[in-house]
């Protein structure tokens, strides 16, 4: 698949990635970068793929809102181990850590959204928080990525340079997406359409016996089952649109990561026979945002998120992946997620509330999903 399999050095120490499952496509060459000040512009999603040529990808990242940035580098690559130079595992450094909100200004901020929720006004939103962290000496991308891949706190490893990129590879400086995502937005392999949303999680516990009950306990939760079967209801609800098949389970299943237990229902669809549909990178933009990530209904929910999060979001909870000239692609919910820049590392983490949620679990929920990351950058 490859036409350059050599890493340049700009790639080696900020590399362009998408990993999902056993193989990562690591990009060797940036053809080119294709921004849009409206990720949800359906003429940029198709101008993207119609410009791919044979055996080239474009690895793409969406912000979370309507209306907001989003850019696609076009790449040659293959899939092959992360090739990067050596780190010393043993580098001291200091950090310097800032929680915004705080853990009880996030509380208020629950409430706030359950007397919404009360009047009627929407059923679910899902708010965020953010960790800051300042390391002496700076991260290196690589060295984050590299303990992504071996860790795989998530199934999906990325890491998306977030300003332009030349042929010569990604820029030597600016904000970089990193991360490892639990959940499949949705993939596309010729007709087939799959999509994994994940919504209902509880924090997991060291001991077994205490696990396997929150996890039982999970699977039987009436407000996390509510709010799980709000985002299969809306997934299914958009791609009735454009499939003629979609089959899934009546009941979710759980999925673990290493910190958190989801509620997760596998979706199977199928494009009409004779006919061209959408793209992935269509797709991404006809699901994305899922109420995984934004709300129910939708408009109301995206007021919520403005009005009591401000902009903490830009990038995160989106989606990110990749498409190719057939249309073929993978796109991941960019949770799990931070971006790097210089020093500077900021991670996010939401939680969905519904009826019967309680801020303090919500804020244990935030706590488990931002310590995932928090782990990587080597924060105990």
């Amino acid at each position: 698949m490859a036409r350059d399999p050599i890493t340049p050095a700009a790639l080696a120490t900020r590399p362009m990635l998408f990993a999902s499952g056993e193989e990562a496509y690591v990009a060797s060459a940036v053809r080119r970068t294709v921004e849009t000040p409206d990720g949800a512009d359906p003429a940029w999603a198709d101008g993207v793929v119609a410009a791919l040529e044979p055996g080239e990808r474009a690895l793409c990242a969406l912000s979370f809102a309507a209306g907001a940035p989003a850019l696609a580098h076009l790449v040659v690559g293959s899939e092959h181990a992360l090739q990067r130079p050596p780190h010393d595992a043993s580098v001291q450094r200091t950090y310097e850590v800032t929680e915004f909100p705080t853990a009880d200004a996030y509380a208020g901020m629950v409430e706030a959204a359950l007397a919404k929720i009360a009047t009627g006004a929407l059923h679910k939103v899902v708010l965020g928080r953010c960790l800051d962290v300042v390391s002496t000496p700076p991260l290196v991308p690589a060295e984050i990525i590299d303990r992504l891949l071996t860790t795989r706190p998530g199934r999906y490893v990325f890491s998306v340079p977030l300003v332009p990129g030349t042929d010569a590879g990604p820029p030597s400086d600016g904000p970089i997406l990193v991360g490892a995502s639990p959940e499949l937005l949705v993939r596309r392999e010729g007709l087939s359409i799959s999509c994994t949303p994940l919504a209902g999680s509880v924090p997991r516990s060291a001991d077994p016996d205490e696990d396997a009950r929150r996890a039982e306990g999970l699977r039987q939760s009436a407000k996390d089952l509510a709010e799980h079967a709000f985002v299969v209801e809306a997934i299914v609800h958009a791609l009735k649109e454009v499939c003629v098949e979609i089959e899934y389970p009546a009941t979710p299943e759980l999925l673990s990561t290493d910190t958190v237990w989801h509620l997760a229902t596998p979706i199977r669809a199928r494009l009409a026979d004779g006919v061209d549909g959408p793209s992935a990178l269509r797709l991404a933009q006809l699901l994305h945002p899922t109420p995984a990530v934004g709300g129910v209904p939708t408009a109301a929910a995206n007021a919520v998120i403005a009005d009591l999060e401000g902009d903490l979001r830009d990038w995160f909870a989106g989606c990110v992946g990749w498409v190719d000239g057939r249309g073929d692609g993978e796109f991941a919910v960019t949770i799990r997620a931070a971006v790097m820049d210089g020093p500077r590392l900021r991670l996010f983490a939401g939680a969905g509330i519904v009826a019967g949620s309680e801020p303090a679990s919500e804020v244990r929920e935030t706590g488990a999903k931002l310590a995932t990351m928090a782990r990587v950058t080597g924060l105990p």
